[in-house]
C-alpha cells in the first residue's frame, strides 16, 4: 500500500507503534501516584500501564490493552464522583496510553491528560507546561509529530 492510499488511521510499523506506546505509558505513569494518592486501592490505570508495556515487549494482545484501557477509564469514572479532578485526568492518561496498542493516536491525549492531572494536583509545584516540556523531550524527535500533533 502506497503513502497516497494508506488510511490516515492505519497505525504506523510496529517499530514505531512500540516507541510511541512506550512514551505514553512513561507519560502516563509519571501521573500515577496522583492517582494512587487520591485513589488508594485501585490499581485499575497501574495495571493498564502493565499491559501497554507488556503488550511492547509482544507478551499480551491489543485485545487484553482494550479491556485494560477500558478499566482504567472506569476507574476514571469513579474518581469524578469522588470529585478527584486530578486522579480522573491521570487515570484518563493511563487508559489513553494502554489504547495506544489499539491505535497509536490515542498517545497525544495519553501525555495531555497526564499533564492536566499535574496541573490539577496539590499547590502546582510540577504544572501542566513543566510536564508538558518533560514529555517533548522525552519523545525522540522523528516521533514529536505523532506525540504532539499541533507541536508543543
Amino acid at each position: 500500500m502506497s503513502e497516497e492510499t494508506k488510511p490516515k488511521w492505519a497505525n504506523p510499523e510496529p517499530p514505531i507503534h512500540h516507541a510511541i506506546a512506550s512514551w505514553a505509558a512513561s507519560c502516563a505513569e509519571r501521573a500515577l501516584p496522583i492517582f494512587e494518592e487520591q485513589r488508594p486501592g485501585d490499581d485499575r490505570p497501574r495495571v493498564a500501564i502493565a499491559a501497554v508495556r507488556a503488550w511492547v515487549r509482544g507478551e499480551r494482545a491489543m485485545t487484553a490493552c482494550r479491556t485494560a484501557a477500558f478499566a482504567a477509564h472506569a476507574a476514571a469514572r469513579d474518581a469524578t464522583q469522588a470529585g478527584s479532578a486530578a486522579a480522573v485526568a491521570a487515570a484518563r492518561a493511563a487508559g489513553q496510553a494502554c489504547a495506544v496498542a489499539h491505535m497509536f493516536d490515542h498517545s497525544p491525549h495519553a501525555a495531555t491528560y497526564a499533564a492536566n492531572a499535574f496541573g490539577l494536583y496539590g499547590d502546582g509545584t510540577v504544572d501542566r507546561e513543566a510536564e508538558r516540556a518533560w514529555q517533548w523531550e522525552n519523545l525522540a524527535p522523528e516521533l514529536r509529530p505523532i506525540g504532539f500533533p499541533k507541536g508543543l
